[in-house]
């Protein structure tokens, strides 16, 4: 029997082009360490450790493991469930230690945003209290790019590259037929943050080019400096290509869609976001006087994996790896970063934060990345994002001629301890 001490990787939150090589970075210097017995999957993130709903990864076939680097989404399984304070769900987080014990668990790998790392600081403090040796580490993920101490996050720069095509492919399509379809407008996520509306901008090459008007959260949108941005590039080009974050709000701080109470919230609490586009057709059509459509990517902006950015999962994939190293160095109750480091061409190194730093920070675009009207980018906002979209990530082609995605076989865990409700 191995006496090792077992690994357990977890996903959690919406879905990346690239979670899953940080996944593979994870699984491969895990098994490559000499210090860990096996792997473990969390089936949809914290719930599947709630459940004992686990599976061995490390008896995977190495080329199924491998082709996580070419597979979007969470492969392992992600959720969206918050555990509350260490106080209110008490009962949760000794049920996790418990699940831990069962299976001789002392590294806990979680993939996620700002709540996955709340989870995972607490998971180790309490740990700590009940003096049980485990070492959590997390990993930075989110599209939204609104992780605070790290220069971006694994996903967005492959969200970025494919919002950036769709703006300027769906651009030369209103030029095409500006004299009867004068107006699109492409909605895009981001929550409360403009990151992903922002590198929109890189496609407008010249005064020509799509978009030509871009809100961000950061910037307070007002009505009325929209119907007049709007008829002023009209009155220059004859047509007019706007990009708009979901979450755009007034001077008031309010959300311009609705009032904020009225939205529905997801099992975070977060406010469940949508409908600018749907907004701002219908203020164009009635202020402006001209027709206009829009344009809603949805899940496909995270889930592009036949455009992802080469150097999103290669980061992704370092990410992973470092997290393990740090782990076997030492570390512990850190998430790996991402630093970009100075000079004229682009490098990026990893480094640590604290998890409950991170937990209680948020980025947002910067002014300096916003130009002064408030409506487009600038040039600093280029520099950022550029170097992030470099690359094509290499995909499998079947012999349908569509890309080919992994699966895992997933031999589950036995179960050693009572069933648990939630």
């Amino acid at each position: 029997m191995n006496s090792k001490p077992n690994a357990i990787v977890a996903q959690s939150g919406g879905p990346t082009a690239v979670i899953n090589s940080s996944a593979c970075g994870v699984i491969q210097e895990s098994l490559k360490s000499g210090k860990i017995g096996r792997v473990f999957g969390a089936t949809n993130g914290i719930l599947g450790v709630l459940g004992e709903d686990l599976f061995d990864i490390s008896a995977e076939k190495p080329e199924t493991i491998e082709a996580l680097k070419q597979t979007p989404a969470a492969a392992i399984g992600s959720c969206r469930y918050k555990l509350k304070s260490l106080e209110e769900s008490k009962a949760d987080f000794e049920r996790i230690l418990d699940v831990f014990k069962a299976h001789n668990i002392r590294y806990f790998f979680y993939a996620g945003g700002n709540d996955s790392m709340d989870t995972a600081d607490k998971v180790n403090k309490l740990a700590a209290d009940m003096g049980y040796e485990l070492v959590c580490m997390g990993i930075p993920k989110t599209v939204d790019n609104d992780l605070a101490f790290t220069d971006h996050c694994p996903g967005y720069p492959s969200v970025a590259k494919y919002v950036v095509t769709c703006a300027a492919e769906a651009g030369r399509d209103t030029e095409a037929l500006y004299t009867t379809d004068t107006c699109t407008i492409l909605e895009v996520m981001g929550r409360n943050a403009g990151w992903i509306a922002a590198a929109t901008g890189l496609a407008a090459t010249c005064p020509e080019d799509a978009p030509h008007l871009i809100y961000m959260p950061e910037a307070p949108f007002s009505f009325d400096k929209f119907v007049s941005d709007a008829k002023e590039v009209l009155k220059q080009l004859g047509r007019v290509f706007i990009v708009a974050g979901e979450g755009l709000k007034d001077k008031k701080g309010q959300y311009v869609t609705a009032d904020a109470g009225a939205f529905a919230k997801d099992s975070f609490g977060h406010v469940q976001l949508g409908g600018v586009a749907d907004m701002l057709k219908a203020v164009i059509e009635k202020e402006v006087g001209i027709k206009a459509r829009f344009n809603k990517l949805g899940t496909n902006q995270r889930s592009a994996m036949h455009f992802a950015s080469l150097t999103d999962v290669n980061e992704a994939y370092m990410c992973g790896r470092m997290a393990v190293k740090y782990a076997m160095e030492g570390e512990n109750g850190k998430m790996v970063t991402l630093v970009r480091e100075k000079g004229p061409e682009y490098r990026c190194t990893t480094g640590l934060a604290g998890l409950s730093d991170v937990a209680n920070g948020e980025k947002k675009v910067p002014k300096e990345f916003i130009n002064d009207n408030g409506n487009h980018i600038t040039d600093a906002m280029r520099d950022y994002v550029r170097p992030l979209v470099q690359g094509e990530a290499p995909i499998t082609i079947g012999e349908n001629g569509l890309p080919v995605f992994m699966r895992f076989e997933r031999k589950p865990l036995e179960k050693k301890l009572p069933e648990y409700k939630l």
